[in-house]
C-alpha cells in the first residue's frame, strides 16, 4: 500500500482552526440527555478513507502541533463548562501514540461517568508519557496525570465469511489470505459466548489525560 502525500497545509491549518472553534463550546443540553459527548478530529485528510487504497499518513510537525494544541484547548473549555454543573463528571483527553489521528476529547455525566472505564486495557508494563512525541509545549503535557493504556485493533472470525457469501471464488481467497496473514503477526485470541473468536493486535498506546 502506498502512502498519500499530504498537500494544502495553509488550508488543513484553517480546517484545525474552524474544527477546534466548532468545538470548543460544549452542548449541555445534549450532554445532559445522552450522558455522553465527545470530540474527534474530523480534519480532511486524516480523518477520511482513502478511495486510492492509499495508506494516509498520521499529522506531523506543525499540523500535528496544531491539532494536539486543539484538543487541548477544547478539554480547557468542556472543563470549565462541566465545572460549572456542580456534578461528578469524565473528562479525559484520549492521546493515541503513534495514531496521533484517533485522538479524543471524551467526557460523561450522570449513570455514564463509568461507561469509559473498560474502553482500553491495561498495559501490563504501564510506560510514562513522553512530552516529546506530540510537538507541544512540554509545560502542557505535563500539566496533565496521565494513564497508559493499550491502543488495540480487533479482528473476529466471522470477519471472514463463507465462499458462498461472495460474487466469486477469486475475491473469497483474496479474503481468506489477507486475513490468514494478518493473523500471522502478533496477536490476543479468545473466545467469545457464541464461540466466535475474537484476535487483538496491539498498534500502539493510548495516553488518558485530565486536569
Amino acid at each position: 500500500m502506498n502512502t498519500k502525500k499530504i498537500r494544502g497545509h495553509k488550508r488543513i491549518w484553517n480546517d484545525i482552526e474552524k474544527w477546534k472553534n466548532a468545538n470548543l463550546k460544549l452542548d449541555l443540553e445534549n450532554l445532559k440527555q445522552n450522558e455522553r459527548d465527545y470530540a474527534k478530529i474530523w480534519i480532511h485528510p486524516f480523518s477520511g478513507i482513502s478511495l486510492t487504497n492509499s495508506q494516509i499518513p498520521e499529522p506531523k510537525t506543525e499540523t500535528k502541533k496544531r491539532i494536539l494544541n486543539g484538543l487541548f484547548d477544547i478539554y480547557e473549555s468542556w472543563k470549565n463548562q462541566l465545572d460549572e454543573l456542580n456534578e461528578p463528571y469524565y473528562l479525559k483527553i484520549w492521546l493515541f501514540e503513534p495514531r496521533i489521528s484517533k485522538s479524543q476529547v471524551v467526557c460523561a455525566i450522570g449513570n455514564s461517568i463509568d461507561f469509559y472505564k473498560n474502553t482500553f486495557k491495561v498495559s501490563a508494563n504501564p510506560k510514562k508519557i513522553k512530552a516529546d512525541f506530540t510537538s507541544i509545549m512540554r509545560k502542557r503535557i505535563e500539566n496533565y496525570t496521565w494513564e497508559n493504556r493499550l491502543d488495540q485493533e480487533f479482528m473476529y472470525s466471522s470477519d471472514l465469511g463463507k465462499i458462498e457469501d461472495y460474487e466469486t471464488e477469486k475475491e473469497y481467497l483474496e479474503d481468506k489470505k489477507w486475513f490468514n496473514n494478518r493473523l500471522k503477526k502478533k496477536h490476543s485470541e479468545k473466545t467469545m459466548k457464541d464461540g466466535t473468536k475474537c484476535y487483538s493486535f496491539e498498534v500502539g498506546q493510548v495516553w488518558l489525560g485530565e486536569k
